[in-house]
């Protein structure tokens, strides 16, 4: 009994320090450190629901188990409750009574038993020992690696940071370096200008390293270009870069006296391109003038007559720096001609070189025209085709055109070639003549006679016939000179286009010019032809009876006269039904707000000239119409001629 008692004192202190120890925290704790993002992410979840203590679950699985153990130990091992003899029925008597040696044996069973409790007890304490050391270290082990890791980040942040710092440094030493060089360039090019053109030569053939060949280059030809940086810039630049098209065509155009051709020359080349054709090709004009305010004017006013066509990359103007042009006052008179003549040409030579040198990147081939020219119809497309079906590609020149300069073609790849050569050159003979010694020289053997060199000259330059561009200008670009050039080749053009138009009677208010009559041009028979005409001057076509119309075209001016063109002059139509018109046509949405404009006298304005040519459909809610009226409304400079009259009658 006292075993038990004593047994019993001892399993439950042992419990009881086994279950403070579980549940006192460790006796140091490493301090929190900084977490990665998924520690932080597992410490927010932490303070929303903390987890139970393993060692105190385990602590407290071991508790009950010890005390069940000691439950079933003190019922096994202490004697029933007394009960008083009189109660207790009396077994018989081999029954009643102990056995011997009981006492003994239930004492050593109660030694057996404590025993075994002191071993289970051990037994459980050591495997929660086990369980919270091990549960220690594997947290000791977690925040270990996560210092790692975040020195590791720490140290790569850090490396990061050296090789950005190096790159900056290196990107303020190659500013500093262009700033420093930009500023010598500076030094250098006033110290240069002030040296004699032979001293810069000079200078410029010894600059290099003893070691590198001196290759010529524009500099030798044109020295004077060394002294300023942005002598072969262009001064005016207009239009959208095109590039990788056919074909590039170049129009030098310069200020003449007189009269200038060069919109109705940019009017016939651009009117003569179906959509197809524009894609695949570029005009470049170059106002080739010194002036760099003419040359800004002429640019702003092509501006305003072409706005599409610069939009859409077709057409681009530019204009040389004012320091691309030598001194002409230097040069020296040849060939009989006078000075102001040889400074033409010069200039001239090097209008075509800057054109050809701004083109060659452009295009797989170069035309070479003048402003003051018409085209062919379908001369895109000729021109093309004719230098695709070429059996060699020796050819060097495709002529479109016998006179001059006009309508040469080049492949891209021989322009710097032909540039080169007109550049040693340019002082001493005009560009034609220029063009011809460059194929001798390619081609024609000083031993044989001028017949064979003419066959062989024959292979590099081949004719296209009939003409693609005939020469319409008369006043020359040298001052004072009148120049009435046709090629003959060019063939008799048709001046004029017939359409089978309503019946209708036609007036004008204009003068007419000999047998020129507007009824002959309604009929198609001939084209009109009148003197100037002044704001308020009109062209009207009534119809017999109202008719309705589907669309108009009317086309000033013709090939011989491409200028004498109708500008700022309406399309006016008179519709039968006035007052049905007025209510369907004149207005639109719910405002009622004004859709066509109404003359006083009843004509319902639908259009305008632009560039000689009016053209567009007519409403079909303006039912039949009784007339229709070309009014001008300012002065013009010009003749006009009326080529083309066309109006088509609805189905």
């Amino acid at each position: 009994m006292i075993s038990s008692i004593l047994f019993s004192v001892s399993l439950s202190s042992s419990l009881s320090v086994s279950l403070y120890l579980s549940l006192s925290p460790p006796p140091s704790s490493p301090p929190p450190s900084p977490l990665s993002p998924l520690s932080l992410a597992a410490a927010s979840q932490t303070d929303a629901a903390p987890p139970v203590s393993p060692c105190l679950s385990q602590s407290v699985c071991a508790y009950l188990s010890l005390s069940l153990c000691l439950s079933v130990c003190l019922s096994t091992c202490l004697p029933p409750p007394s009960i008083h003899p009189s109660l207790r029925p009396c077994p018989p008597p081999s029954r009643c009574g102990h056995a011997p040696g009981a006492p003994e044996m239930r004492l050593r069973n109660v030694s057996f038993l404590t025993v075994l409790l002191f071993g289970l007890c051990g037994l459980v304490s050591l495997s929660w020992y086990t369980a919270f050391s091990s549960s220690r270290g594997d947290v000791v082990d977690i925040y270990q690696r996560e210092f790692l890791a975040l020195r590791e980040r720490l140290h790569s942040a850090e490396q990061e940071n050296l090789r950005r710092s190096k790159e900056l440094n290196l990107v303020l030493e190659e500013i500093k370096r262009a700033i420093a060089e930009k500023q010598a360039l500076r030094d250098i090019n006033r110290t240069w200008s002030s040296l004699s053109e032979e001293t810069r030569l000079k200078l410029w053939n010894v600059s290099s390293s003893k070691n590198v060949l001196q290759l010529p280059s524009i500099f030798h030809h044109l020295p004077h270009l060394l002294n300023r940086e942005d002598s072969l810039l262009p001064a005016v630049h207009v239009g959208q870069g095109r590039t990788g098209v056919s074909i590039v065509m170049g129009v030098p155009s310069v200020k003449r006296e007189v009269h200038s051709y060069l919109t109705d020359t940019l009017s016939s080349l651009m009117s003569e391109l179906s959509a197809a054709e524009k894609e695949d090709c570029v005009i470049v004009v170059l106002i080739a003038e010194a002036d760099q305010q003419y040359a800004s004017s002429v640019a702003d006013n092509l501006k305003r007559l072409f706005p599409a066509e610069i939009q859409s990359g077709l057409l681009e103007v530019v204009s040389p720096s004012v320091h691309f042009y030598p001194d002409f006052s230097r040069l020296r008179e040849s060939f009989g001609d006078p000075k102001e003549r040889v400074r033409w040409r010069t200039k001239q030579n090097l209008d075509y070189c800057f054109l050809m040198m701004y083109a060659q990147s452009k295009g797989t081939y170069y035309v070479q025209l003048e402003d003051d020219i018409v085209a062919r119809p379908n001369y895109f497309t000729t021109m093309k085709n004719f230098a695709l079906q070429q059996p060699l590609e020796e050819w060097m020149i495709l002529e479109f055109s016998q006179l001059g300069f006009i309508g040469k073609m080049f492949k891209s790849l021989d322009l710097s070639l032909i540039v080169e050569f007109m550049l040693m050159f340019y002082k001493d003979k005009p560009i034609d003549w220029l063009l011809d010694h460059i194929m001798w020289v390619k081609v024609c053997n000083p031993e044989k006679d001028a017949k064979h060199c003419d066959r062989q000259k024959a292979n590099l330059r081949i004719r296209f016939k009939p003409s693609l561009f005939q020469h319409v200008g008369t006043h020359s670009s040298l001052a004072g000179k009148i120049q009435k050039l046709k090629d003959k080749d060019f063939g008799k053009q048709t001046l004029h286009k017939g359409h089978a138009n309503p019946l209708a009677e036609v007036t004008t208010s204009l003068k007419t010019y000999q047998h020129f009559t507007l009824e002959k041009a309604y009929l198609g028979e001939d084209f009109f032809w009148a003197f100037t005409p002044v704001a308020g001057d009109f062209i009207r076509i009534r119809f017999f009876t109202p008719v309705r119309i589907e669309r108009y075209f009317f086309r000033s001016g013709n090939i011989e006269h491409p200028g004498d063109k109708l500008f700022n002059t309406s399309v006016e139509v008179l519709p039968f039904d006035n007052i049905q018109a007025e209510k369907e046509a004149l207005t639109e949405g719910r405002e009622k707000t004004p859709k066509y404009h109404r003359t006083e006298d009843g004509f319902i304005r639908i259009g305008t000239f632009q560039h000689g040519i009016a053209e567009g459909e007519v409403d079909p809610t303006f039912g039949p119409l009784e007339a229709m009226r070309l009014s001008v409304m300012t002065d013009s400079p010009v003749w006009v001629i009326l080529s083309e009259i066309f109006i088509k009658k609805a189905d």
